[in-house]
């Protein structure tokens, strides 16, 4: 069986996303005609063909650094974004910076700034922004190229912190150009928080990549959210981003520190922080709209919110322990016990897999599922802020919502949940158990598991 689908325009496109939504949801389509096809049993497969007329497309050479190689004097910004766009994920555009090699990710346009081409001519954040022959290109994320044979991997790291970690003192003079989440886009740039607002809904937007949220960007977001509280709006969505909503604190970004525990230490807070900010608010409702996958944190932390919607397509992982049996933090032995009833909130979080939004809803972990594409998804999560801002007992409802949150308060504080869960989390980092930080090591630097674990191979689990 094979499945087509619409391919966006490629500039604006990355091979990832392009994996993550379009392929996995055709891919998923075909496998289920060859299923029926296999169960009617009167179906003869035939080999492929690409001289048949219904065959589209052609068989490719594999596409070589080479062949996507930046010439920063000739190609233009939309070239270059398309180079990065094509290979990003794995294995990246191989680039030099100052002398150093680099593979190059995450690429986003630049309409307004620009310079010498190829030169770093500005910063926001965890991006840095290079200039081309007509404008210029923000670039989030690079890795390192091994300088010898002795070290057989780097780690991808947003592209400030790669540059500070690698070659010292190269952004000293490059300015930090800002921008305010709060104002409409002007013009292309990169922007990770970016805040919209109709009529009495705002939309709270956080496309991190990957989904991981390092310190700042749970700090600079809890800013945000608060700041979004303080709008004429009724209803806040968190939006997440379109390839993740959330996966929680940023692995990759701990490692590279020189103290990963206490990086771990200063991330979790930053997210209890966060999610704090979303459970205690008073003002409005919040929902949080899943457009794509979330993993550990990333959705106890969608939880915080009053109502949580996802695309039918997204797969959460709701569970901590598969990277070295790490307890878990954001309130969650707060907010899964209010949705999910003890004989499945103990599998969901002991068993280490990941399930799909229609079992999320069944069980109650979420509030709905919605839509497979992603277009009428934001139409309908428009359609459901709407009413909901609108209602005719929303003064009513939220009231209740105030009153069950101090009755809940009165029974057991949050801080004695957030307590609790950092004294073990305090373990996970600093305990003589060292499982986390291997586990977190192995999973950064992509190193196989020397055989299938148990929770998969349930086969080889001895028998009482």
């Amino acid at each position: 069986a094979f499945e087509n689908f619409p391919m966006p325009p490629v500039h604006l496109t990355k091979k990832s996303s392009l994996y993550r939504d379009q392929v996995v949801e055709a891919a998923v389509r075909a496998v289920l005609t060859a299923i029926d096809r296999f169960t009617a049993g009167n179906y003869r497969p035939r080999t492929l063909d690409y001289a048949q007329l219904d065959v589209r497309g052609k068989k490719h050479r594999p596409i070589r650094q080479s062949d996507r190689a930046i010439d920063w004097q000739q190609d233009d910004t939309h070239t270059i974004l398309k180079k990065i766009n094509a290979a990003d994920g794995f294995p990246g555009v191989f680039d030099e910076i100052s002398g150093a090699d680099w593979y190059l990710y995450d690429a986003h346009p630049e309409a307004r700034l620009t310079g010498v081409p190829g030169k770093i001519i500005a910063k926001r954040h965890n991006a840095i922004c290079r200039a081309t022959i007509n404008s210029a290109v923000w670039i989030g994320h690079l890795k390192r190229k091994p300088d010898n044979a002795a070290v057989s991997s780097t780690l991808k790291l947003a592209s400030t912190k790669a540059l500070q970690r690698y070659s010292n003192g190269i952004l000293d003079d490059v300015p930090e150009v800002a921008f305010d989440p709060f104002e409409p886009e002007q013009h292309a740039t990169y922007r990770d928080i970016w805040f919209e607002q109709k009529n009495d809904v705002g939309d709270l937007h956080f496309a991190f990549y990957n989904g991981a949220m390092d310190t700042g960007q749970c700090q600079r977001l809890r800013q945000a959210y608060l700041k979004a509280s303080q709008q004429s709006v009724k209803v806040i969505v968190l939006m997440g981003g379109a390839d993740f909503w959330s996966n929680g604190i940023h692995l990759n970004h701990i490692e590279a520190t020189e103290s990963p525990a206490d990086e771990s230490w200063r991330n979790i807070n930053a997210m209890n922080d966060l999610a704090l900010a979303i459970i205690a608010n008073e003002r409005q409702f919040t929902i949080s709209a899943l457009q794509g996958n979330a993993g550990a944190g990333g959705v106890f932390l969608s939880l915080a919110a009053d109502f949580v919607y996802a695309r039918k397509s997204v797969i959460l992982n709701p569970h901590y322990k598969s990277m070295g049996n790490l307890y878990g933090s954001e309130y969650w032995t707060y907010l899964l016990p209010k949705r999910v009833d003890p004989d499945k909130a103990v599998p969901l979080t002991q068993n280490r897999l990941p399930i799909g939004a229609s079992e999320a809803c069944a069980i109650g972990l979420i509030d709905d599922c919605i839509a497979l594409d992603r277009p009428r998804f934001i139409r309908e999560i428009e359609q459901r802020a709407e009413q909901l801002a609108h209602a005719a007992d929303y003064a009513a409802q939220l009231q209740r919502k105030v009153e069950q949150r101090k009755q809940d308060e009165q029974q057991k504080p949050l801080q004695q949940y957030r307590d609790e869960e950092l004294q073990q989390m305090q373990l996970n980092f600093y305990g003589f158990d060292p499982s986390y930080h291997v586990a977190r090591y192995h999973f950064v630097y992509k190193i196989p598991h020397a055989w299938t674990p148990l929770y998969l191979a349930k086969h080889r689990r001895i028998k009482d």
